[in-house]
């Protein structure tokens, strides 16, 4: 009896490999996955390099006004001039070991999870450190001499009074407005416990003061002007011991309420962006799943950055 005629549906057209386009939707699917996960991502700049270790971020002062008196030479005025070098980390990655490579394949729901399980994992690193280089702008002194740095207001019980975080919230405008920091692009990270204690606040939501809310649905999307974005990811612990991050993200973050920043605060370096690669391991009869990227973060805009805290950093 002759042999069947497989049809393997991972091949494109009948052809080469028979994964193929199980590692293409698998790879989908990571980085559906990653998009979903990220309250930061697309909140703060991303810079591509297509190779290196660095990216050079200039930083340029501020140009004065000054009078002229008709028959005098104008020959210019000093600017100051700085940079910001954000460095590659070490590559970052997610992987799992499926033993019946051709079940788990087709069997949808069982690849689905561990695709999800893998775009997640590397969405929640990348955005706690972003969120920990956000809370170091706003500790950090500004490059240039003649720009400010950041700053921190500290409000008794702003952890836990949707009033007093309110109003901390409107304390950070003005502090962006003082320093000329655009008014686009301006978001408050906070976590869900501050979120929702808003959401329940009256004053922000009441039409008649045009707040947009709803306590039914648990949603608000503005206080004084910033949209309110919900994250776990804002750093709220002490980090300065934690080997499972880089160290150059190592700080006390503990009691860190709240994040206000411009997207100018904090810099993304990609060398690597997130990639899939899956291999059959015939000695241990299965197939390594690996996702990846290698990225850098790091502070560009001090002055473009707040921390919101009950009490003074220790």
């Amino acid at each position: 009896m002759p042999d069947f005629l497989v049809s393997r549906s991972g091949q494109i057209n009948a052809e080469g490999g028979d994964r193929e386009l199980f590692l293409k939707v698998f790879g989908g699917e990571v980085m559906t996955a990653f998009r979903r996960k990220t309250a930061f991502a697309e909140r703060h700049r991303v810079r591509q390099i297509a190779h290196g270790k660095s990216a050079q971020f200039p930083a340029t002062g501020r140009i004065g006004t000054r009078n002229h008196t008709p028959g005098t030479k104008i020959d210019g005025q000093s600017v100051n001039h700085n940079e910001q070098v954000i460095t590659i980390d070490d590559k970052l990655i997610a992987d799992v070991f499926i033993a019946d490579v051709d079940e788990a394949m087709n069997h949808y729901d069982v690849r689905s999870e561990y695709s999800f399980q893998c775009g997640e994992a590397l969405a929640q690193h990348y955005d706690k450190n972003v969120a920990r280089v956000g809370v170091q702008a706003a500790r950090s002194e500004n490059p240039v001499d003649d720009l400010p740095g950041g700053s921190t207001i500290v409000a008794a019980d702003v952890d836990s009074d949707s009033d007093v975080l309110g109003e901390a919230l409107f304390s950070a405008q003005q502090n962006f407005d003082e320093k000329d920091v655009p008014e686009n692009d301006r978001f408050a990270f906070v976590k869900p416990a501050q979120f929702y204690s808003l959401a329940q606040n009256k004053t922000y939501i009441n039409r008649d003061y045009d707040g947009a809310g709803s306590i039914s649905k648990g949603t608000i999307y503005t206080v004084g002007g910033l949209p309110i974005i919900k994250t776990n990811n804002l750093a709220d612990e002490d980090d300065t011991s934690n080997d499972d991050i880089h160290e150059k993200y190592r700080d006390d973050f503990s009691g860190v309420t709240a994040l206000v920043m411009n997207r100018q605060a904090v810099g993304t370096v990609k060398l690597m962006d997130l990639g899939v690669e899956m291999e059959y391991q015939m000695p241990y009869q299965g197939t390594l799943i690996v996702a990846k990227y290698l990225v850098g973060h790091g502070v560009l805009r001090p002055d473009c950055a707040v921390e919101i805290r009950p009490d003074e950093l220790a």
